[in-house]
């Protein structure tokens, strides 16, 4: 990442920041009274952790550095401030927030104009996967706040005639370290380039890697880094550990969410569609047969078990594919995960009796369908005889009455 000049490394905040105990409303905060009215009516009771540190010195017109996982309200900590600028001094094309997915870019832009709402903010989302004629019109409107993934949005910055961002005066890079993880490092470059380097700058990611540590060095100017710790944690009581696995021996997956409730099963397989909001007092061991692509949907994936004070054992199969993930959950949870206790003969044997079961499956299966197969062509044989014609010509004939009488 070229940084087109020395920017100065990030201070923490110089202020000790408010309890969130102590802050009751987004006033607090220094946000405008519309913007905390319409904060009320999105149901946002009182500000998050990221919020309370990151808006009062975005008010003051400082670069941030926010470090916090998805789902900790950093929306609401990048918009807030935006917006309140823009009430100040209304402009069109007022802020650009780059965003590594299509979702994530509808997502923040509902949030834009919920909250702007009142005050008339325009917003246009510009990702792959739409037609770039009708994105085009909507940037001949100039919006005052743009939601663009970086590749669209280059194509628009080369191709769209009269489409600029020389006085952009806010950038938004959010989850910056998955917008650079996916090769979008090219593209922020020529974004960096083009815009005016007189702007604010918010850069939020949930790690600080070392792609983000260059990209922050080439984008913002003397920012103030607010990091909040995650509310994605595990319970003290909850035991976990990691098998390593090759990927050759996982098996399918099926399951009953109604039997295993019921007791009927002792065991359920399931996607992640049962990760959130199951309350089974009974779960006692959760197994994670694919790890999952978001740290913290293992959060919720090992949720299911050691509830309300209960104890429980979570249990990860971690292949060599997996081994990047693994340490990303580590590194969410804060802590190394033991390896859990097998005996390697053992298991062994078991897949060499199962690979040997799913061989005479296949074979019976197969020859169950050739048994099949065989009969409907012996009864088709059959059909040929002089009875069976006739019986078949009655029936055509049959329907060809009922179709001329109608």
């Amino acid at each position: 990442m070229a940084a087109p000049e020395e920017r100065d490394s990030p201070t923490e905040a110089s202020q000790p920041v408010m309890e969130e105990e102590e802050t009751k409303t987004f006033k607090d905060l220094g946000v405008t009274d519309v913007l905390c009215e319409a904060c009320d009516q999105l149901g946002w009771t009182k500000p998050t952790k990221i919020q309370i540190e990151a808006i009062p010195l975005a008010l003051q017109g400082r670069d941030i550095i926010g470090l916090a996982e998805t789902g900790s309200g950093k929306t609401g900590a990048f918009a807030l401030p935006i917006l309140n600028a823009l009430l100040e001094t209304p402009q069109r094309l007022f802020a650009l927030v780059l965003t590594p997915t299509r979702e994530l870019a509808f997502q923040i832009s509902e949030q834009f104009e919920a909250l702007g709402s009142s005050i008339g903010v325009q917003s246009a989302v510009i990702v792959g996967g739409i037609d770039s004629m009708s994105q085009s019109l909507a940037l001949a409107k100039k919006p005052h706040i743009i939601i663009a993934t970086p590749g669209r949005l280059i194509d628009h910055l080369e191709n769209t005639k009269g489409f600029n961002l020389r006085a952009l005066k806010y950038l938004v890079m959010d989850e910056a370290d998955r917008i650079l993880n996916m090769d979008f490092e090219t593209e922020v470059d020529k974004i960096l380039k083009v815009i005016p380097r007189d702007r604010k700058t918010f850069l939020f990611s949930a790690t600080m890697t070392k792609k983000v540590q260059k990209l922050q060095r080439a984008a913002l100017k003397n920012p103030v880094k607010c990091a909040v710790s995650s509310k994605y944690q595990t319970v003290e009581k909850l035991q976990q550990y990691y098998i390593f696995i090759p990927s050759k021996f996982k098996s399918k997956r099926l399951g009953s969410l109604n039997k295993f409730k019921a007791k009927a099963r002792s065991i359920l397989l399931a996607t992640d569609v049962a990760s959130r909001g199951l309350d089974i007092p009974h779960v006692d061991v959760v197994v994670n047969f694919d790890i999952p692509t978001h740290s913290k949907d293992y959060i919720h994936r090992v949720g299911r078990t050691a509830r309300a004070g209960r104890s429980g054992k979570a249990i990860t199969f971690v292949t060599q594919y997996d081994v990047e993930l693994f340490q990303r959950i580590e590194h969410l949870i804060g802590k190394k995960l033991p390896v859990f206790p097998t005996q390697d003969d053992e298991v062994m044997m078991l897949a060499e009796r199962v690979a040997e079961a799913q061989r005479f499956a296949r074979m019976e299966l197969r020859e169950h369908g050739e048994r099949k197969k065989r009969s409907r062509e012996d009864a088709g044989d059959n059909d040929d005889t002089e009875g069976a014609i006739g019986v078949r010509n009655k029936v055509a004939g049959g329907k060809m009455k009922k179709r001329k009488g109608r």
